[in-house]
């Protein structure tokens, strides 16, 4: 039977499939090439072979097993409209919250605070998260933030004598840099496999919103997720992520979050408790061999600007349409992808500066972002009852609307309707999602949300 190619993120429903391909180093390797490899013992035949064992005893106890437990919902069958008069509102389609077993791999970042990185689909919607340590303690984890844009989580564990991952400058990697994968696959255990950087910058690959991958032929099979791409000097280079084979098999091709863009995304986490993503306020396209005839351009890669938003941060920077942006902070961008996954990734009010092609001449601009107010925040976290619920910021009304209620939730349950405007809490204004979360936080008992629905306002009641 032919098999064809299908791209899957490894995940708890038994779809974490993170491969990385097991590749042999050559033993022709020089140890110059490692620091790490230096003044090995081992000979054969009077001659020294190259080995990872140094680097790797050194590193792999920053590298967890994580289990966790939890529901997710499982929509049922629709029964028939022509049946539908017998069964009444049981011939509705309903969902039904069932329990889950999963596995995924974690990196400890920080020693002193406990804290761990991981993939978010490994920990969504889990109740319970364990974290295996390779000396074999088992410590539960509590989840500190995550963004499901991005696929990154964070999570922390109280304990002592562990070991943190040093991270690397991610943007200084080269195709053909050797790396290895740690984690633990199908539950085996932890496991190491070894490959080279096959590319960068991959996006549009329909994984994440924000896409700006390390491609590695380094083996990673389901129960990598969330596990450690290293440089042979141990240090963290990426966080792996997905791949892309048949069936979830290894193919050679896999996919890892760089780890400069991880901790930004992390640094966030830490801060806020969630992504405060910036924007630029832009629209375009990867520039190409059409578009560099088009607009007579010196270079086929780059972002090309085709709007720029009104009072947008690209917008009071001095940036045009037409403009091409061929690097941010000094370093090169390659597409429009990878300018909206690294853009992405930075804070709001962060400051970076954009070198862009304007008539034939690099011009420089510094930019303030500003903070995405469409970025969403899960509703469910704000408060049960508004499971079900996306909830975007309406900054002309000062107030939160409600774009749309999945069928059988919690929220639409409560009384939630697509449209709906909420603009106070017990008779407290409220003007944006995080105001409403604050508010939330520590309330218990009955909560009356103000709501406008087609201009008339009323309350629904929570609790």
């Amino acid at each position: 039977m032919k098999k064809s190619l299908k791209l899957s993120t490894s995940s708890k429903y038994s779809k974490l499939s993170i491969v990385i391909s097991a590749a042999l180093l050559s033993s022709t390797l020089a140890l110059t090439s490692a620091p790490a490899l230096a003044n090995l013992p081992a000979q054969v035949g009077g001659h020294v072979m190259p080995s990872l064992a140094p680097m790797l005893e050194h590193v792999t106890p920053a590298v967890v097993s994580i289990s966790v437990i939890g529901t997710h919902k499982v929509q049922q069958q629709n029964v028939p409209d022509a049946f539908k008069f017998f069964f009444g509102n049981k011939g509705q389609n309903q969902a039904q919250q069932r329990p889950f077993r999963g596995l995924g791999s974690g990196v400890i970042i920080d020693s002193d605070k406990g804290y761990i990185v991981t993939n978010n689909h490994v920990i969504e919607n889990a109740d319970k998260i364990m974290i295996t340590l390779k000396d074999g303690r088992q410590i539960e984890a509590k989840k500190l933030g995550s963004d499901a844009k991005s696929d990154i989580a964070l999570l922390q564990i109280d304990a002592e004598n562990l070991k943190e991952m040093k991270l690397a400058d991610s943007d200084n990697l080269r195709v053909g840099d050797f790396t290895v994968a740690i984690g633990s696959p199908f539950g085996l255990g932890q496991t190491v496999t070894s490959g080279i950087v096959s590319a960068l910058g991959r996006s549009n690959l329909n994984i994440e919103h924000y896409e700006d991958f390390i491609q590695t032929d380094a083996a990673i099979n389901s129960g990598n997720s969330g596990g450690a791409l290293v440089n042979l000097r141990g240090e963290l280079i990426g966080i792996n992520t997905a791949i892309l084979g048949p069936g979830g098999g290894n193919v050679g091709i896999g996919f890892a979050i760089p780890s400069n863009m991880m901790h930004n995304l992390v640094t966030q986490i830490i801060e806020f408790g969630e992504v405060h993503r910036g924007i630029l306020g832009v629209s375009g396209r990867s520039v190409n061999s059409e578009i560099a005839k088009a607009m007579e351009l010196k270079t086929s890669q780059g972002s090309f600007i085709e709007q720029v938003m009104p009072d947008s941060a690209a917008d009071e920077a001095g940036i045009k349409a037409g403009d091409v942006i061929i690097a941010m902070n000094g370093k090169a961008i390659k597409s429009f992808f990878e300018l909206r996954a690294k853009i992405g990734s930075i804070g709001a009010n962060k400051k970076v500066k954009l070198t862009v092609i304007r008539d034939g001449d690099n011009k420089v601009f510094t930019v303030k972002l500003k903070q995405d107010q469409s970025a969403d925040i899960a509703a469910a976290s704000i408060h049960s009852m508004l499971d079900g619920a996306q909830l975007e910021n309406d900054t002309k009304k000062q107030a939160i609307i409600i774009e749309q209620v999945a069928e059988d939730s919690p929220a639409q349950m409560a009384g939630f309707q697509a449209g709906d405007i909420i603009t106070g809490v017990n008779r407290s204004r409220i003007k944006d999602i995080a105001q409403l979360r604050d508010y939330l936080k520590d309330k218990s008992g009955v909560l009356a949300l103000n709501i406008v629905r087609d201009n008339h306002s009323q309350y629904i009641m929570i609790r």
